[in-house]
């Protein structure tokens, strides 16, 4: 692995760290939202450690209880390690607001990903950034109720 690609696995790690202590010591008051996205904390199963892990994210389109997920990793040419941990095991946990669902995570498929796109980037316009930056297709999650 490159200098650039660990100091970006750290840096993530450490944004997330840092997520989840503002919510907690400011009890859901800040961070809870990102812009007009809502901040979710994925829970994952390792797909090598078989431990849970989690990352703290943003979810650009809430609706009809699903949440879309954007596996960018900022426009890194790598998956994101969440993105393949629930490709391995797509039951899933999200954290909204202090609320704990049980969901099931799934790649969308082509149509899919060109109809949720557009909002996507409405959203937060750094996506399309990301997307223009890595030749990596990023992969938009779809996580509905289980």
């Amino acid at each position: 692995m490159s200098a650039r690609e660990t100091f970006t696995d750290r840096w993530m790690t450490a944004m997330s760290h840092a997520h989840r202590l503002l919510l907690k010591a400011s009890r859901g008051q800040l961070g809870a939202t990102l812009g007009p996205m809502k901040v979710v904390e994925l829970h994952t199963i390792g797909r090598r450690s078989g431990k849970m892990r989690s990352a703290m994210l943003s979810a650009p389109i809430v609706e009809d209880g699903r949440y879309i997920l954007i596996a960018s990793k900022g426009g890194d040419d790598r998956d994101p390690f969440w993105f393949s941990n629930l490709v391995a095991n797509p039951d899933v946990e999200l954290t909204v607001g202090g609320v704990t669902l049980l969901m099931r995570a799934r790649v969308a498929d082509a149509e899919e990903k060109a109809a949720l796109w557009p909002r996507v980037t409405a959203a937060y316009g750094g996506y399309s950034r990301y997307q223009e930056k890595t030749a990596r297709d990023i992969p938009v999650v779809i996580c509905e109720p289980r």
